[in-house]
């Protein structure tokens, strides 16, 4: 092959490269742009923080004139909180909750430190508490825990939107609340409101006020309950005792 052959052969194949590499740079462009923004990370201070805990907002269910409210702090991520939601959850609320005994409010407790999706998890509940199906969710979540962790994969958000889809949520609705992080502050301050309570691992309980770590079983939730309810009991009548003869 001739000098001149071997340096037309050369410049189309660099002319070949050039045009390769001009064109994939176009294409991921023109994907970058059909991207969803992606939303700040969220940054939780470990410090009490009374004025932004004040804002925080837990989700409730149960009667309002309840007289024993247990409050959870709970990671989403966390091994334990999913064991007591799968295992001991299902019968405080059938047991407790649904007989008007008492009322439950769950609060985010993100320990980013271990649990690198479980922030998407929180914002996920919250986007479908807009819907009015935070507690569906929630279960879900909790329920495919194992889908979705640090553990499985890097697109906790993926696996959570077939959740959100199949519980018939409004995925557009649902996809731009999570797209713009609309609940930063809202998880921000219910971690804060943890801290303030010296919150240190999940699950964290406090019935009527009281302190209970971990993954408690349904019977040391009910006793707490039973214990914390008692002041609320009617004094029974007292039976006069005959005289002996």
């Amino acid at each position: 092959m001739s000098a001149k052959v071997r340096k037309q052969s050369n410049n189309t194949g660099f002319l070949a490269a050039l045009g390769a590499i001009v064109v994939a740079g176009v294409g991921f462009m023109i994907w970058k742009t059909q991207q969803p923004p992606t939303a700040p990370p969220i940054v939780l201070a470990n410090v009490a923080d009374s004025a932004l805990a004040a804002r925080a907002r837990g989700y409730t269910i149960g009667s309002p004139d309840a007289k024993v409210e247990i409050v959870e702090f709970a990671d989403f991520e966390c091994p334990a909180c999913g064991s007591f939601a799968a295992i001991t959850e299902p019968d405080v609320r059938k047991n407790l909750v649904a007989t008007g005994l008492v009322r439950y409010t769950f609060y985010d407790f993100p320990l980013l430190n271990a649990h690198q999706n479980t922030i998407p998890a929180s914002m996920a509940a919250a986007c479908a508490d807009d819907q009015g199906k935070f507690w569906e969710l929630h279960d879900r979540i909790f329920e495919g825990q194992f889908e979705w962790n640090g553990q499985a994969t890097g697109n906790p958000r993926g696996v959570i939107s077939t959740y959100a889809q199949k519980l018939g949520l409004d995925m557009k609705k649902w996809d731009a609340c999570m797209d713009a992080g609309t609940h930063t502050e809202r998880i921000k301050a219910n971690y804060a409101l943890g801290v303030t309570k010296q919150v240190g691992s999940t699950p964290t309980f406090f019935i009527n006020g009281k302190m209970l770590r971990g993954a408690a079983n349904y019977d040391d939730i009910k006793a707490a309950v039973d214990s914390a309810n008692a002041p609320n009991l009617p004094i029974p009548a007292v039976v006069p005792v005959p005289a002996a003869k």
